[in-house]
């Protein structure tokens, strides 16, 4: 990826995607949420943004079809840190 240092963003969660993690019991689950949470931590700018998100950072929402799995997070201004602001499996 061109501009990338080959770095990963550190993954962090907010209270509310905290106790969502709590509930995620199953291992397809938790191994669904871990592959979308290492493509979010290697292309922090993936997400597809929140229509009408104008309060506070840039919200964005990635997908995995695939895997079943929806995160909204932002990214901290410094592009190291992204914030787990919600969780779908």
């Amino acid at each position: 990826m061109p501009g990338r240092s080959g770095r990963r963003a550190r993954i962090t969660f907010s209270d509310a995607a905290a106790k969502q993690l709590e509930n995620i019991t199953s291992e397809a689950e938790v191994h669904a949420l871990d592959r979308a949470l290492v493509v979010i931590s290697v292309d922090p700018d993936i997400g597809d943004p929140i229509p009408n998100a104008t309060i506070g950072p840039r919200l964005l929402q990635y997908t995995d079809e695939v895997e079943s799995v929806r995160v909204l997070y932002f990214v901290t201004a410094l592009r190291t840190v992204v914030v787990v602001a919600y969780i779908e499996v």
